[in-house]
């Protein structure tokens, strides 16, 4: 990398040389893009990598939607070449300022390992993300736009494959960032003390970001740059609002149609800036179904991921895995896609169009979450029934070293010693546990809660039973796959139960444990009474299941103490293996490839050339309210069944397919260059005309109907078509 900016800066330091490099190609590709695609790897790289450490990544959203959306009003003031090294500055001094903020020690006066002054460190974190949020915010618009516009209007092959390549660097500097930046903040380092050393994992991300900024200015001389074209942003707005206007005033059949709404803004501006406009609102009105699409891609980071703590399977592998089988597919799939599936199409002479590719992709994303469903049915059958906001369940345990028979309500239980009912029972009203003559109580629990009530021995009345207040049980599966453990004891003296450095807690005669969360493996429990004696406890623990472990009454340190121990489970573990979720995540990620690529290159080749940031951002805009649409739909539907969610997410999305499909039908491609050279050729005439009809309002300004009349016949003369 160093390399290859000290040889960038030899060469475009000679003016002779400059000349040639902007016009040299490699393999038919302008250099330039060269330092393009590694400007945007080193980008993504320093991005993800702040990403996959920082847990408030998510305050970043709003502010980069708001850059998203300002950016391109500010490239076209500036040019675009220059917005991105200005914002990259931003960018770049946000994450050195993130890093800064992670250094304890700045602050750490009393050398504990503690900083100080943590609001200092949260301000200066919280400015970060800030300025890294408009910094990523404000160059993603730009770079893909740039990017395309180093080719010349013959390339537009090579072009097409620049925004494969493009995604693809996006997805390597993703995928190499997610594994490195957790091992370099798994290392300790620090001046005082040792930690986990989060300055170097925030460090090395900022300075890839420098290096983005360096190679990107580097290859400024070969850029092909296209001046500032002032403040279009506010002539579009301008005109659309005109065109509004003057057609609601002349509403009246008495005036003659126009061909298109934006004609009626020909009074006022010429017909090149009209035509621009059209295609921009063509376009964009193609993106409004297109949300959809990300609001089940989003679904990946968070219902997927919910899925999959109900499976079997390491969760922590499962998370780090899922951050980067996302992208390792891209890098397989995008090469395949272009070099095999698209040729293979081709050869079959079947018209594969860019908005049929979309439509494609959009499909493949509703087959990913129908897949999905599937996988939840399976996950389904193997759940146990939770008590819904109605009703109340209870489990019942006998601590007493003889079968006892009760009732519970209209259920009769007969447990032998030291065992538990085998399933919760369920009731939506309080009931009589009656356990014999004397011994009738009255037990009422909590709406939507697990509950364990145990059966013991009167501690004062001989021979009579009794019970414990309900202990609540955990009444939905462990979070991320762990096991939650809790020890009940029956010994007639406390014990300390201990796993590692989890602590159980100081247990005492006829009372439970807290939960502590045990992940998958082999568990050796340490048990110890006041007087120092132990017993080990091995149990082989799986995924997801909850298990409460009953020491009785016949409990005895020695060499076999660990016999008497009966485990209960509470939940079973999860047998559905995380596996069955590969097809899922292959659908969505065809999809991505077959939708997104050829969106990027879809919004570039459709837009007038003033405006190529404008539809990118438009395109960037669809992901945002893909966002929104998910929390919508998701509380609107309010589905019991996760299985049913997944369908109508599926259902909604092929819907989309359909309308997108009919609007792709009628929707014309067109070549902006070709259409604005038409009308750069024809702007002397034009100019002519606009004086003549100018000159006519003037002379006939208060004319009467007879004026109005005749200008509306020049004005049908002038609509404009593309």
């Amino acid at each position: 990398m160093i390399a290859v900016i000290i040889a960038s800066v030899l060469l475009t330091s000679c003016p002779h040389v400059l000349p040639f490099l902007q016009q040299a190609s490699i393999a038919g590709y302008p250099i330039s893009i060269f330092f393009i695609v590694v400007n945007e790897f080193c980008e993504r790289f320093s991005y993800y990598g702040m990403r996959a450490v920082h847990v408030l990544y998510g305050f970043m959203s709003p502010v980069y939607l708001i850059a998203t959306c300002l950016t391109p009003h500010l490239s076209l003031l500036l040019a675009v070449h220059r917005t991105i090294v200005y914002l990259s500055i931003v960018y770049a001094l946000g994450q050195v300022v993130m890093a800064v903020s992670a250094i304890h020690d700045i602050t750490d006066t009393n050398r504990d390992g503690t900083p100080d002054n943590m609001t200092l460190h949260v301000a200066l974190s919280m400015l970060g993300l800030i300025l890294i949020a408009l910094g990523t915010g404000g160059i993603k618009p730009c770079v893909a736009a740039f990017g395309g516009d180093q080719f010349q209007d013959d390339q537009e092959k090579q072009r097409s494959t620049f925004f494969s390549i493009f995604y693809l660097s996006i997805n390597a500097g993703s995928l190499l960032s997610t594994l490195i930046t957790p091992i370099l903040r798994a290392q300790e380092c620090g001046i005082y003390t040792k930690q986990e050393c989060y300055p170097l994992a925030f460090g090395v991300p900022a300075a890839l970001m420098v290096v983005s900024l360096l190679v990107f200015i580097v290859g400024s001389g070969m850029y092909n740059k296209t001046a500032p074209q002032g403040n279009i942003m506010v002539k579009v707005c301008k005109c659309i609002a005109f065109a509004i206007s003057n057609r609601f005033r002349h509403r009246s059949s008495v005036y003659p149609k126009r061909h298109h709404w934006m004609d009626w803004a020909e009074e006022r501006y010429d017909k090149l800036l009209i035509a621009q406009v059209k295609m921009v609102l063509k376009v964009l009105f193609l993106y409004i179904p297109l949300p959809m699409f990300w609001a089940l891609f989003d679904q990946q980071g968070s219902r997927w991921t919910l899925q999959a703590t109900t499976m079997n399977g390491n969760f922590n592998d499962f998370c780090s895995s899922h951050q980067t089988v996302n992208p390792i597919l891209i890098l397989v799939l995008v090469p395949v896609v272009d070099s095999i599936v698209y040729p293979l199409i081709a050869k079959c002479r079947i018209n594969f169009t860019p908005l049929k590719r979309m439509n494609v992709g959009m499909f493949l994303a509703g087959l990913a979450f129908v897949a999905a469903a599937l996988v939840q049915l399976q996950i389904d059958k193997t759940l146990p029934t939770f008590p819904s906001s109605t009703e109340g369940q209870v489990k019942f345990i006998n601590m007493i070293n003889e079968k006892v028979n009760f009732t519970a309500g209209d259920n009769g239980i007969s447990l032998d010693a030291f065992t538990a009912s085998e399933d919760y029972l369920t009731f939506d009203e309080p009931f009589h546990l009656n356990l014999g003559p004397g011994a009738n109580y009255p037990i009422s629990v909590p709406d939507g809660t697990r509950n364990t009530i145990i059966i013991v021995q009167d501690a004062v009345v001989y021979g009579h039973i009794n019970v414990r207040t309900p202990f609540k049980d955990f009444a939905a599966k462990p979070d991320k796959g762990a096991n939650a453990i809790r020890f009940l004891n029956g010994f007639h003296s406390a014990l300390n139960v201990t796993l590692g450095e989890e602590q159980f807690g100081n247990i005492v005669n006829n009372n439970m444990s807290q939960y502590v969360n045990v992940s998958q493996g082999l568990a050796k429990f340490q048990i110890k009474n006041d007087v120092g004696d132990v017993c080990m406890y091995e149990q082989t623990l799986g995924f997801g299941s909850s298990f409460t472990m009953v020491i009785p009454s016949t409990f005895a340190f020695g060499p076999n103490c660990a016999d008497t121990i009966r485990p209960i489970m509470d939940i079973s573990p999860n047998s559905v293996h995380m596996a069955l979720q590969i097809p899922q995540y292959f659908f969505m990620t065809a999809g991505e490839v077959v939708f997104s690529v050829t969106g990027l290159e879809f919004s570039y080749s459709q837009a007038p050339s003033n405006m190529k940031s404008v539809l990118q951002a438009g395109w960037l805009l669809t992901v945002a309210v893909g966002n929104i649409i998910v929390l919508i739909v998701a509380e609107a539907a309010t589905l019991e069944d996760q299985w049913a969610e997944y369908l109508l997410f599926a259902s909604l999305l092929v819907f989309v397919c359909i309308v997108f499909s009919f609007m792709a039908y009628f929707y014309k491609y067109i070549d902006p260059t070709k259409i604005e050279a038409q009308f750069t050729q024809l702007d002397p005439e034009e100019k002519e005309k606009r004086k003549s009809l100018e000159m006519t309002r003037k002379e006939s300004h208060g004319g009467g109907r007879k004026g109005s009349d005749s200008s509306s016949d020049n004005e049908k003369v002038k609509q404009t078509r593309i």
